[in-house]
């Protein structure tokens, strides 16, 4: 399933040199504003040490991760949903990406511009904050006009639902606030406007605090860092520390050097490697995967997904025809060592219709079409 997350933030900030970074890619990275115009793609791999511990004993003839897309986006400034810079394609890009990786200069330096002169991650956030929440406001008040009408004249439910959540809305929105932070909705009346209304600010969020390498070390003493991550527990977001330009040097290592310097960073896992599944875990999305000689391969599915539905996944025919799953725990064969000794553990299990699969599973469907 094609997901993308757009990287978003002021100019400056790091953003094209963090999707250099991530897609080992060489889009431009310029100390002028709008050096970005065009959003550009990246298909980047989510690492997943499981898929590596099968693939070493199943030593399949292709290994294939599971996928996402980043998009970097022109960066924005005050009065974009005006159409201020680039804001028009600013906004455009952000409504075609599943979720935002916002990336805030957390960083001093006098020989990189500031768009707004000094860096205040606080001030930062709000800009983009308000901006995309203007860009709501506008969209909700559309919305209002065309079924208050209905809702108050013909008693219709379905417009009298919506109007009890677009009021709140318009309210939070209205004060700069995003619509993700609305008290005064339910989840349900969140889900029906996560479905309905394509709010910018209602996407899920990551906070990237772009770092120098020297805080990078010592981050308890990075006072713009822990700013963002207050922030990003005011608002029950995550917020990841990277250095950008740390992270663009090791993209360009092989993999005996990469280990080489993280292990002097004393890190197991680069920031990109945390940013990415913290992506991919962003959209609530779990791995299951399927194991034999002939590949070993991660598959993305939606929590929740039935075994028909993760089924058809990987082909359409498989759900048409599905007839069983039989699942095994990844940690079972962690544990036993191979499949033949997990069955004679009974820890097999043949699942039907109903089963809702669950991370780490490892499952080979049965169908008939």
């Amino acid at each position: 399933m094609p997901l993308k997350a757009g990287i978003v933030g002021l100019p400056n900030v790091g953003k094209s040199t963090l999707f250099n970074a991530i897609t080992n890619s060489a889009v431009e990275a310029a100390n002028y504003p709008f050096a970005t115009i065009k959003p550009n793609t990246g298909v980047v791999v989510v690492p997943d040490e499981r898929l590596d511990y099968l693939c070493e004993k199943f030593e399949p003839l292709k290994k294939v991760n599971a996928t996402f897309e980043f998009y970097d986006i022109a960066g924005l400034v005050k009065g974009a949903s005006k159409g201020e810079g680039l804001g028009n394609q600013f906004l455009a890009a952000i409504r075609e990406s599943d979720a935002i990786c916002e990336v805030v200069r957390c960083f001093e330096s006098s020989e990189i511009i500031h768009v707004e002169d000094s860096v205040n991650p606080r001030r930062d956030v709000e800009i983009i904050d308000l901006e995309l929440a203007m860009s709501d406001f506008d969209a909700v008040e559309k919305r209002i006009g065309r079924v208050e009408a209905k809702a108050r004249l013909s008693k219709d439910k379905t417009a009298a639902y919506e109007m009890a959540i677009l009021n709140p809305l318009k309210e939070t929105l209205s004060k700069g606030i995003p619509a993700r932070l609305c008290k005064e909705l339910s989840e349900e009346q969140f889900e029906y406007a996560r479905k309905n209304f394509f709010l910018l600010t209602l996407k899920p969020i990551l906070y990237v605090a772009n770092v120098s390498d020297t805080d990078y070390a010592d981050l308890d003493a990075c006072a713009h860092y822990q700013t963002l991550k207050a922030i990003a527990a005011e608002q029950g977001a995550q917020c990841i520390p990277v250095s950008c330009q740390i992270e663009y040097e090791l993209s360009t290592l092989d993999k005996a050097e990469r280990d080489e310097f993280l292990l002097s960073l004393g890190a197991k896992e680069s920031g990109l490697d945390k940013l990415v599944k913290a992506s991919y875990k962003l959209l609530n999305l779990s791995t299951f995967f399927t194991a034999g000689k002939d590949e070993c391969r991660a598959w993305t599915f939606p929590n929740g997904a039935t075994a028909p539905e993760c089924a058809g996944i990987i082909h359409t025919d498989f759900q048409k025809g599905f007839i069983k799953a039989e699942v095994y725990d990844f940690e079972d064969f962690v544990k036993y060592g191979s499949e033949p000794a997990i069955k004679e553990a009974g820890k097999l299990r043949v699942e039907g219709k109903e089963y809702r699969m669950k991370d780490g599973d490892v499952v080979f469907f049965r169908f008939n079409v």
